[in-house]
């Protein structure tokens, strides 16, 4: 594969992801996240924005010193004050890049610098080069190029190009262009730029139109080689482009002959960690990660996978990392899907009537939103309620104790199969701490991949409901808990999975 072909991944989680308010990071789950970025593959993190604040530029610093492979970039405005910084921040980098720029719209020389093209055009050449004093690696952003004239928008790259920027980077800012837009603007960079063959032509797209990800591709396709994009696709307003959608992709339609640095299978775990560091849920229809990407509930959609998974799945789950795709029981499944989930459980359907199974599975699954497996146990006789009862595990005692400065410790009791167990231990909070006394006591591994909490009606007195989805030897379970008081309504959720796992 030629490496005209290679396109490179630039992540921006770091820089543009947190300027969503409310998922501000400290720098240690910075690095947390960088070091994940780092074993996906990718090119280039951007680290922060070093003028903005202390902790910004102490966050470049750090990530710095932790990650060797990737480029380290540092954002800047095209003075000279917010170079200098970037320099300072990036001074323990191993590999280095400066990303500097201005607004390249009529839009935004009019209204937003009082100035000129010209004037523009002179800020933006003096910038690089000042940069350049710096490090050798220079990306130039023209801000707004999505909606910038093109031939204005060619001479300030090439202009910049001829001052040493390596990198020229044309953000579609608003997330205004169409995919057909934004590739024509790109072909016209390539065909009229005299220097352009100098540069990486870098793709910057915004999802305000909900097609960053098609402007993105678009922009490959005529020439760009730099991707620009976030983990989960969050960033300001409507968010980034979505990296894990880029690189699955590129790699789903190999045959247009595109490459990226990416380890796809390591996509869904670091998607798990920028949901729960920048406290961002990714809806469940999210493509590649959102917990129904894999999930089928159309009884068609499920017999047509069962019977050949690519019927109803353009990727394998464990590309991105994720075990296996979900059947899941609803009253819209049919009979391949229940019997797919009996044999899992251990029944001989070859000595009961699956159609008479079916019909009463039709009655409960008319009552219930999903049908676990208990439901399906009692469906084939083994549900005696007393019997499951003496074999459940319960919650006899729960006892917290937390606050400010204390330690969050916890201590539980359980009766499993009518033994009483106890056991204490601490956490970074109490619901933590519960989960971890529970642990110490079933001696298992079991992963929560999901949690949430909902107030059923709203005040401080109400009752929250707990959802909470676990994996247990690469199986999912659900377990769902109430209480008005919140730690004891996630407690009882995590037992209620585990009454469905054991």
């Amino acid at each position: 594969m030629s490496d005209k072909n290679r396109v490179y991944i630039f992540d921006t989680t770091l820089r543009d992801g947190e300027q969503v308010p409310g998922c501000q990071l400290t720098t240690v789950e910075k690095i947390i996240i960088a070091k994940k970025l780092e074993a996906l593959g990718v090119d280039v993190i951007e680290a922060g924005f070093p003028i903005s604040s202390p902790g910004d530029f102490q966050s470049v610093v750090e990530i710095s010193k932790a990650v060797s492979e990737p480029v380290i970039c540092a954002l800047t405005r095209a003075n000279t004050k917010d170079i200098d910084a970037a320099a300072d921040a990036l001074q323990y980098a191993k590999r280095k890049r400066i990303h500097t720029g201005i607004g390249a719209s009529d839009m935004h020389i009019k209204y937003k610098f009082n100035s000129t093209r010209d004037e523009i055009l002179q800020r933006a050449v003096d910038a690089v080069k000042y940069a350049k004093k710096y490090v050798e690696d220079i990306e130039f952003y023209a801000e707004d190029a999505g909606r910038a004239d093109n031939e204005y928008l060619a001479r300030m790259i090439e202009a910049v190009i001829a001052a040493g920027a390596t990198v020229v980077n044309i953000p579609d800012t608003n997330g205004y262009c169409l995919p057909d837009q934004y590739g024509a603007k790109i072909k016209y960079l390539v065909d009229h730029v005299k220097n352009i063959d100098k540069a990486i032509i870098s793709v910057h797209c915004h999802n305000d139109l909900g097609v960053a990800t098609a402007n993105t591709i678009a922009g490959i396709m005529n020439g760009a080689r730099q991707a620009e994009c976030t983990i989960n696709g969050i960033g300001e307003r409507a968010g980034n482009t979505s990296l894990e959608e880029v690189a699955m992709i590129l790699k789903t339609h190999h045959t247009l002959g595109y490459t990226t640095g990416i380890h796809s299978k390591g996509i869904y775990e670091i998607s798990k960690q920028v949901e729960s560091m920048m406290r961002m849920p990714v809806q469940a229809n999210k493509a590649i990660v959102g917990r129904n990407a894999f999930a089928h509930s159309s009884g068609i959609h499920q017999d047509g996978v069962l019977k050949h998974r690519e019927n109803y799945e353009i990727l394998n789950p464990e590309d991105v990392g994720i075990n296996s795709n979900s059947i899941i029981l609803t009253a819209r499944s049919g009979r391949h899907a229940l019997k797919h989930h009996l044999e899992r459980l251990g029944y001989k359907l070859d000595k009961v009537n699956l159609d008479e199974v079916y019909n009463r599975f039709l009655v409960v699954a008319d009552k219930k939103k999903e049908i676990a497996d208990s439901d399906l146990q009692e469906l084939m006789g083994d549900g005696d309620t007393k019997n499951y009862d003496d074999k459940a595990i319960k919650v006899l005692l729960l006892q917290v104790v937390c606050g400010d400065p204390l330690r969050p410790m916890a201590t539980v009791k359980l009766r499993i199969n009518g033994e009483e167990k106890e056991a204490s231990s601490a956490g970074n909070g109490p619901v933590n701490a519960t989960i971890n006394a529970i642990h110490a006591i079933i001696k298992d591994i079991i992963e929560i991949d999901e949690f949430s909490i909902q107030a059923m009606h709203g005040g401080s007195t109400d009752v929250s409901k707990v959802n909470m989805r676990v994996l247990h030897k690469g199986q999912s379970f659900y377990g769902f808990g109430y209480s008005t008081d919140i730690v004891n309504a996630s407690v009882h959720a995590y037992v209620d999975a585990l009454n469905k796992i054991y």
